[in-house]
């Protein structure tokens, strides 16, 4: 039976007229060039990259997964939201080099630093990290959704998760397929208002039902507000060491969310997800000049607080209700027979509280903001992957190709991911958590990234060798890790001996493991790059602060104001306010 009213359905159908009428719209003015569609003819303003950065970023994963981890874990994954200062690192540091080497793809800039075969693994490592993480995540989000909405629902014999999943996939596909970059930017920017307006709706209807915030604090404890929560369990002692006795080191590999994992691996994952990845940097590529990108990551940044306050604490607010009896509907889903939270259940947290505690019609202005979320997040990862797919292999494949061709060959990739995506849900559904699943796969195929684009800017001496090694070592690292884990994923039966390698392996927290692929990386990068040859300093002038001239420095300079530089202080105090409050 639907929880969704006649009114709800009103303006669920009112907002996807309204984003078709956009993407049509689009589309109407689209050329039909390669230009036009990956990047949207390089002419976006500063609000629409903002707004589009934060909508694809704030998609499944969060109205899901980050939601559910609120539920289970507090205000832990607040360290991966509060990373709004990677975005800033983006417009002030990396972006100068991005626009000024005018490339369509985050593979070709490593193409122009390093060597085309850079391009291409890093154009491999991408395309499976999407198909690992966006599209198979987002896909399952969209079931998730649908499931708790419309549980009774059943087309061909499939139920409302497979429905709702499929059915997100093909509203998305239509005017991704059709209208490219442009029309996900613009689309996002409408869905960014919605989404945000929706979200902070059920906080308030949230609160209201379960007593206010002091309330929320009182049910949930102090330690699902603690941001560095002590995480020793009474009668253990801590300790650095990777392995003590049999008896803790179940307890040591499980730890939720260590602090020594959140304060030097988060960062990494955050600088390389939002510094160069090509589904967040390709809406900062479509930007008209410096200046509007620069301003875009600003605005992005403002807009990237809010998700602690509108997804996370929504999600503890499902916890308290349940845990506090005061809403029998969510107990009884949240809950097991002795009261603890089923991890799996939690993934529903967000939907949960939107179907228990907002009147008909708001309800469903929030179930469009759901869809919102689900539906840019899709949107983005499809056009990213198609980009990165038509650029860095088929037009050097086919160098002849026309911008017909490419544009036709962007839109079959697209399809290609999608299929891939639904055959990979299954594993997702073995994980743990739909944000740990999430946070963990890009724990594994970042540090790579992070290293051969970062290092290379800052520093001149590292060459295409060094690049291909790490990218190499680190891609083997994280694959590696990725076989181990699957098979315990895919099947609850399944368990590797206790105590034998690939049990240790499999145990070990996802960000230690990640710690270590990046040391690794960073060792082969330096060792590789120092042992042979240096790069030509000439081809790689402006692509490193080394070999930047000074009309390069200039053009930096005078590319952003006094209100840039204010504006960016103001999220960087908003950024250390929330740590102090969410702290003891």
């Amino acid at each position: 039976m639907s929880i969704l009213a006649p009114i709800d359905w009103f303006f669920i159908i009112a907002y996807f007229s309204l984003i078709m009428g956009i993407a049509w719209w689009v589309i109407k003015r689209q050329k039909n060039t390669s230009d036009d569609y990956f990047l949207a003819g390089r002419n976006l303003g500063w609000f629409v990259v903002g707004a589009s950065i934060f909508a694809s970023n704030i998609g499944s994963e969060h109205l899901v997964g980050l939601a559910g981890s609120g539920a289970t874990d507090g205000v832990a994954m607040a360290h991966y939201e509060l990373h709004a200062w990677c975005l800033l690192v983006l417009g002030w540091v990396m972006a100068p080099f991005y626009m000024r080497s005018k490339v369509f793809t985050m593979p070709e800039f490593l193409e122009k630093r390093y060597s085309a075969s850079a391009r291409w693994v890093l154009s491999l490592i991408s395309l499976v990290a999407y198909v690992l993480t966006k599209v198979a995540v987002g896909i399952f989000a969209g079931g998730i959704v649908f499931g708790v909405l419309l549980p009774e629902m059943n087309v061909l014999g499939l139920n409302s998760f497979w429905v709702g999943s499929i059915l997100v996939i093909i509203l998305t596909g239509i005017y991704t397929i059709l209208g490219g970059l442009r029309a996900v930017a613009y689309t996002e920017a409408m869905q960014t208002v919605i989404l945000v307006v929706g979200s902070v709706l059920v906080t308030i209807y949230g609160l209201d039902a379960l007593g206010g915030w002091e309330e929320l604090r009182r049910v949930c404890g102090s330690e699902m507000f603690n941001l560095w929560k002590p995480l020793v369990p009474a009668g253990m002692e801590g300790s650095w060491a990777p392995v003590k006795t049999s008896s803790q080191m179940a307890w040591y590999f499980n730890t939720n969310y260590p602090w020594v994992g959140m304060l030097f691996c988060a960062p990494i994952i955050g600088l390389w997800y939002w510094c160069t990845d090509q589904y967040i940097v390709q809406r900062t590529l479509g930007a008209a000049n410096l200046t509007e990108a620069r301003r875009g990551t600003i605005a992005a940044a403002m807009l990237k607080l809010l998700p602690v306050f509108i997804f996370i604490i929504p999600g503890m607010i499902c916890f308290a209700l349940a845990a506090s009896g005061k809403m029998e509907s969510i107990s009884a889903a949240m809950l097991d027979a002795q009261g603890n939270v089923i991890n799996e259940n939690a993934q529903q947290a967000f939907p949960l509280l939107v179907a228990s505690v907002l009147p008909a019609g708001i309800r469903g202005i929030v179930v469009a903001g759901l869809l919102a979320a689900l539906m840019s997040s899709l949107a983005g990862v499809f056009n990213a992957s198609s980009t990165l797919f038509t650029m860095d292999f088929y037009s050097k494949l086919r160098p002849k190709a026309t911008q017909q061709q490419l544009v036709h060959i962007g839109r079959i990739a697209t399809l290609v991911m999608v299929i891939i995506g639904l055959l990979w849900i299954p594993v997702i559904q073995g994980s743990r958590g739909l944000y740990d699943y999430l946070q963990s796969v890009q724990g594994y195929l970042a540090p790579p990234i992070f290293v051969v684009f970062f290092f290379g800017v800052f520093m001149k001496r590292l060459n295409a060798k060094g690049c291909l090694a790490t990218l190499g070592v680190g891609f083997a690292m994280g694959i590696f890790r990725l076989a181990i884990d699957t098979p315990v994923a895919l099947s609850k039966s399944f368990a590797y001996t206790e105590g034998s390698f690939f049990w240790i392996i499999n145990n070990i927290f996802f960000q230690y493991y990640s710690l270590l692929i990046f040391l690794v990386c960073a060792a082969t990068m330096l060792i590789v790059s120092y042992a042979t040859e240096p790069p030509s300093y000439s081809r790689i002038s402006g692509l490193t602060f080394g070999t930047l001239s000074n009309k390069d420095k200039a053009e930096n300079r005078a590319s952003y104001t006094k209100a840039d530089v204010i504006w960016s202080i103001v999220v960087l105090l908003l950024i250390m306010a929330a740590y102090l409050y969410f702290t003891g």
